[in-house]
């Protein structure tokens, strides 16, 4: 298709091309009616879920290794895919492997609170919404871990940010500090 002139015989500087979000990156919005924020994951998180289940079958049938294999190739390409990572610690706790727990956890952690802090999110941030699930749940793993690494500042620091974002603290994480 050939390009249109414009009337004047001049052509057009070229225009800048708006600043978007990465397809990859999670971010945060107001919920709709309400006082509220909610997570909204990438669409190549969302792409994945289905995969998801599948892993979560794997787990279920004992075939971790086949499952952790599937979960970092979900995380190819997508590597703001929350859910993916809070299984991979689980997993690793799961073996007692503290520091990888801590890592997947902690890189979950992370890209919401990133996500949260780029978009000046005041809160709350309710766990009761399924999209913020994965956030509460991979930052009491990630609370876990660092009792157990002994990191007390990081441990109160992630609690502050959980309880901030929801003060009903629905997963009991101040509890982690006792």
């Amino acid at each position: 298709m050939a390009k249109r002139r414009p009337q004047n015989g001049k052509s057009k500087p070229p225009q800048p091309k708006p600043v978007g979000r990465s397809p990859t990156q999670l971010r945060v919005r107001k919920v709709a009616g309400e006082n509220a924020w909610e997570f909204i994951h990438p669409r190549c998180a969302l792409d994945r879920m289905d995969d998801l289940e599948e892993v979560h079958k794997m787990i279920e049938a004992d075939e971790i290794d086949i499952a952790i294999d599937e979960l970092r190739w979900l995380l190819n390409g997508c590597s703001d895919f929350m859910e993916a990572h809070k299984t991979l610690g689980e997993l690793a706790l799961q073996e007692n492997d503290i520091t990888l727990a801590r890592g997947h956890f902690g890189y979950a952690f992370q890209i919401g609170k990133k996500a949260l802090d780029a978009a000046g999110c005041p809160g709350p941030l309710p766990y009761r919404l399924d999209t913020n699930k994965a956030f509460y749940e991979a930052g009491k793993g990630l609370a876990h871990c660092l009792k157990q690494l002994g990191k007390r500042k990081m441990l109160s620091d992630v609690i502050r940010t959980l309880t901030q974002c929801d003060p009903t603290d629905p997963l009991a994480v101040r509890l982690i500090c006792e």
